[in-house]
């Protein structure tokens, strides 16, 4: 069953992602707070029937306790949102899972820590494969810049906006380890070596719900911006299919890490080809071969990280935060 999860999460976060670049609309000034709303919505409903269903006596100070990696998660999220209002997809999405590289880098910087040298032609993959989208980016933004085409035109500083996301998102996971490393010395209230990654991720759930509730508030109330829900629906299927890879992702690395872990990382794969059907999205030659360098980077440090799993077979493997 663990490859039927490995897929699954592989096609649930790919659609997600092409609902979220269709729910974007660039002429809508508040539309990354809109998709924001939806999905943190349909995750604090998921981590309120997860209490019920498991049972799990959650203690609600947690929410407070794991505010900072939670906000982390959130505002990389939401950031992203923002950059799909003008980037294409199959340029975002392959960039903002390249998040694992600034992990890496992290390591090598706080920590000391040189990894092994897959791991490093991996990053190099990475950072050639993103440094060259942008360099491509800019040269388009110039290119339309005469005919006024306002997506072009912040075309580069949009491009910008995935990378936040990479950097903001990695922070997240590198202080993710401090909560999830070991259950006898997390800073997590009142939790177990079965409970630990449910509270975790409950934690982060209900603080998105709490966050949707406010931008609610901000984006309706204040700003009276009209929210039409029968306009909704590719936001809430975002929101569905994030939610639902998160569900199985678990699963997928408890049952052959050392396969699932690169077939998870390269769903990216799966919303380039989405966006090209779909949203009839066309790159130049050399953004494709700069895409394929970065999926091409992602896919080896989920190998890496998949073979690294494998061996640590008492580790706890963390729930979804991507």
């Amino acid at each position: 069953m663990w490859l039927v999860y490995a897929i699954g999460t592989f096609i649930f976060w790919g659609t997600a992602d092409l609902f979220y670049k269709r729910g974007n609309n660039e002429n809508e000034k508040y539309t990354h707070l809109k998709t924001s709303i939806f999905v943190g919505l349909v995750m604090g409903v998921t981590a309120i029937l997860t209490i019920i269903i498991k049972g799990i006596d959650y203690d609600f100070r947690n929410i407070f306790v794991y505010m900072p990696v939670s906000l982390m998660y959130i505002l990389s999220m939401v950031i992203g949102y923002f950059g799909l209002k003008y980037l294409e997809l199959s340029v975002s999405s392959p960039i903002q899972n390249s998040s694992g590289a600034v992990t890496c880098i992290l390591l090598i910087i706080v920590l000391r820590e040189l990894p092994d040298y897959l791991s490093l032609i991996a990053v190099g993959l990475i950072s050639i494969g993103v440094f060259l989208l942008g360099l491509f980016e800019k040269k388009k933004e110039e290119a339309f810049e005469k005919e006024q085409n306002k997506k072009y035109k912040i075309g580069f500083i949009a491009f910008l906006f995935p990378i936040f996301y990479c950097i903001i998102d990695a922070l997240g996971t590198f202080f993710d380890g401090l909560y999830l490393d070991d259950y006898a010395t997390t800073p997590l209230l009142n939790v177990t070596e079965e409970t630990l990654e449910d509270v975790a991720n409950i934690s982060y759930e209900l603080t998105f719900m709490f966050i949707a509730i406010i931008l609610f508030i901000f984006v309706r109330l204040i700003k009276k911006e009209r929210i039409e829900i029968p306009r909704q629906g590719d936001r809430l299927l975002a929101a569905i299919f994030e939610t639902l890879g998160q569900l199985v992702y678990v699963y997928a690395l408890s049952g052959n890490a050392i396969i699932a872990a690169p077939v998870v990382a390269s769903y990216c794969v799966f919303s380039t080809i989405l966006a090209g059907i779909f949203l009839k999205e066309k790159l130049t030659i050399p953004q494709y071969i700069s895409v394929g360098l970065v999926i091409a980077g992602i896919v080896l440090l989920g190998i890496v990280e998949g073979i690294d799993l494998s061996l640590e077979t008492e580790t706890i493997i963390p729930l979804i935060f991507r």
